[in-house]
């Protein structure tokens, strides 16, 4: 996909899918990232970023499967892909990875959960 990572990296109004708690919900991941970015040896920036992912995903996926979502087999498939990614990281978790992060996230919203906006 390759959408442009914006700079500063900040949850702006382009990844809005137009629902409230999912918006903040992808706000706090952007801001999980940007928090490892500035201390990639902070195992507890790691430790939050990985709650913060699962326990949206956990919502999100709810949401999906009470609207019958139909493409939820394949969602799932990739967070349980990045989720997967996400605890293997052992801190210091390096630029490479950081940047890897913020690339998906930005992908993810834009190419994936903008599939279903007005569906959930």
């Amino acid at each position: 996909m390759g959408y442009d990572i914006p700079d500063p990296y900040c949850c702006d109004d382009s990844f809005q899918v137009f629902d409230e708690q999912i918006d903040e919900e992808h706000k706090k991941i952007f801001n999980a990232i940007f928090d490892l970015a500035k201390a990639p040896g902070d195992g507890g920036a790691l430790s939050a970023l990985t709650k913060i992912t699962t326990d949206h995903f956990s919502f999100e996926e709810g949401m999906m499967k009470k609207a019958n979502y139909p493409d939820f087999d394949a969602h799932h498939a990739i967070h349980v892909e990045f989720l997967g990614k996400l605890n293997g990281l052992k801190c210091p978790v390096s630029g490479d990875t950081i940047q890897f992060a913020k690339q998906w996230l930005v992908d993810h919203i834009k190419g994936t959960d903008f599939k279903y906006k007005g569906k959930l």
